[in-house]
């Protein structure tokens, strides 16, 4: 029977392109698939058609062979399979793409792929929490933590084997740590490697178990480290310190320690970005004649001179008394200081009358201020 055209079986010009050539098979595998519709001899030779078709034209050599010499240039074979069918070894497609495409992808264990799992694995990484106080968080600290780790068994090394015996190869996987298996379907045969269910990858099998790991090569325990937490840090951020997490498997390296810091708050500071701020109550006297006022800062206390007539709420700037930065601890944000005049709530008498007589003579003030002003309206008037 004369083959009909690859293109026309698909539906494509001859200037498609690779992706529309593969979504009209996916239409038409899903269409003529024995699965989807039944078995029958129209369907199996549609679905046949189909995938010869498709495996000529998606693979560039073979599409150039074809539009040149059209069936005579594939070896007279159509697109290889030989007069029968019996697998997919010459295809480029994602099989498992397009099986999923229609539901049969977990029935070939996800179209053929696989991983080695018998490699070098790094080990976990650990996370832990240190708490700081402000000023430690400020200028940093040492800190010395206990890490929970995972590390090979001192007893038998990591072997996970008894003292005096040693691993053996896999008797189910010959030591590559994968067993392969192959399965007979309608589309051909197809193989599937999975991790080895004795071994679980190793290669090894243990006959007689370490009695301290059970086997398993690996122990729980509590290291002490000493960490240096860097100037400036803040809450929630974290330090990754490489090498210092759990132990690899198969002679892979050591997981990574990462310490998330949380800071308490301070009494008097709160710290915005790389800046400090601070309120700082000051006396009515102070306020309205000025004075030199003792400031609280993160490196201690400090004079500070503010001017008569100081509001309260008022923001001065020290600048450079802030929080040192991450990348260049000699550079560091300002402090914020907004003063609040405090009311007292007890006079003497004394302070009563002083108090009385300032208000007598702000009142003064207020009606000859008054009578200029209302000069000037009738200057104007």
């Amino acid at each position: 029977m004369t083959k009909r055209d690859y293109y026309d079986v698909l539906g494509v010009s001859k200037e498609a392109s690779d992706a529309e050539i593969k979504k009209a098979y996916r239409k038409l595998a899903k269409q003529y698939h024995p699965d989807s519709n039944g078995h029958s001899e129209e369907n199996d030779a549609k679905f046949k058609e189909a995938t010869e078709a498709y495996e000529s034209l998606s693979d560039s050599n073979k599409r150039a062979q074809y539009d040149r010499f059209g069936h005579a240039g594939m070896g007279g074979n159509g697109a290889g399979f030989g007069g029968g069918f019996e697998g997919f070894s010459g295809m480029d497609f994602d099989l498992g793409d397009i099986l999923n495409g229609f539901g049969f992808g977990d029935a070939f264990g996800g179209g053929g792929r696989s991983r080695r799992s018998n490699g070098p694995r790094k080990g976990a990484n650990v996370r832990v929490t240190v708490q700081l106080e402000f000023l430690e968080a400020v200028f940093g600290i040492k800190k010395e933590i206990r890490v929970p780790v995972t590390e090979d068994c001192v007893t038998c090394h990591g072997s996970g084997a008894k003292a005096g015996t040693e691993a053996q190869t896999c008797s189910k996987c010959g030591g590559s740590g994968q067993v392969r298996t192959t399965r007979q379907t309608i589309l051909g045969t197809f193989a599937s490697v999975e991790t080895c269910d004795v071994c679980h990858g190793s290669g090894k099998e243990i006959k007689e178990k370490c009695s301290a790991c059970h086997g398993s090569g690996k122990m729980k325990t509590v290291k002490k480290i000493e960490v240096d937490i860097p100037a400036g840090i803040d809450n929630g951020q974290s330090i990754r310190i490489a090498g210092k997490g759990d132990a690899g498997e198969l002679g892979g390296p050591q997981g990574d320690l990462i310490i998330t810091v949380y800071v308490k708050e301070h009494e008097l500071f709160q710290r915005d970005g790389y800046d400090v701020q601070c309120e700082i109550p000051i006396t009515f006297a102070q306020a309205a004649l000025g004075s030199e006022i003792t400031v609280p800062t993160v490196d201690g206390k400090v004079a500070y001179e503010i001017k008569e007539g100081t509001q309260t709420g008022t923001v001065f700037r020290l600048k450079g008394k802030g929080i040192p930065t991450l990348r260049n601890k000699d550079r560091r944000g300002d402090q914020y200081i907004r003063v609040k005049v405090e009311i007292p709530k007890k006079l003497n008498k004394k302070q009563k009358e002083l108090l009385k007589e300032f208000e007598d003579t702000c009142k003064d003030n207020h009606q000859e201020q008054k009578g200029f002003l209302d000069k000037l309206k009738e200057m104007f008037a």
